[in-house]
């Protein structure tokens, strides 16, 4: 029996990234692509607008910004463009430090990042690859919002782990860990419930 040698899967970089065609967006994860396309859903733009206005009015004349997708973030330990291979779109961040901000998005964590769940593949992604990325990059905030099932689940990263706060419902007013004050009735953010 011959054995022929198990083929090796190339690891992208960020260099690599911005040589794609604009057609599609994409993601790298330790060098591993994701193709974003096609467009998330109404639902899905719905809720992220939402919580984009919560959020930018909560914002108003504080030092921090939200940015939503597409906006890259940059996760690396060197700003080495060769040596980048975790580019993310997070459906929403809000970064407090300036000096990470460029004309191409992030360079390194965001104080807090938002990912609204899509069926399918995007979900586990978010809830397994994303989270683990954001977690070891120092993310202090992580909301995982599923429209589907009107939740947000939100983590506070302490002593550089994860930690799951709360899980709200569409009822509830979701707080931040890291901003107490930014508090976000969810039935605002859920589209209405249809009769």
């Amino acid at each position: 029996m011959i054995l022929l040698p198990t083929p090796v899967l190339k690891r992208y970089s960020y260099a690599d990234y911005l040589t794609w065609s604009d057609d599609q967006r994409w993601e790298l994860i330790d060098g591993i692509p994701y193709n974003m396309t096609p467009a998330p859903s109404t639902l899905h733009q719905r809720v992220s607008a939402r919580l984009l206005v919560a959020f930018a009015t909560y914002l108003q004349g504080k030092p921090c910004e939200v940015f939503a997708a597409p906006f890259d973030v940059r996760l690396a330990e060197s700003a080495d463009d060769a040596q980048t291979f975790n580019v993310v779109q997070p459906d929403l961040v809000i970064i407090c430090d300036s000096r990470k901000i460029d004309e191409r998005g992030c360079q390194g964590a965001p104080d807090l990042v938002v990912e609204i769940l899509s069926p399918g593949q995007a979900a586990r992604r978010d809830r397994l690859e994303k989270y683990q990325l954001y977690q070891r990059y120092g993310v202090r905030e992580y909301w995982l919002v599923d429209p589907y099932h009107e939740t947000v689940e939100i983590y506070a990263l302490k002593e550089g782990k994860f930690e799951r706060c709360t899980v709200y419902s569409r009822s509830e007013v979701a707080i931040s860990h890291i901003f107490p004050e930014l508090a976000v009735e969810l039935k605002d953010v859920f589209p209405p419930l249809r009769s």
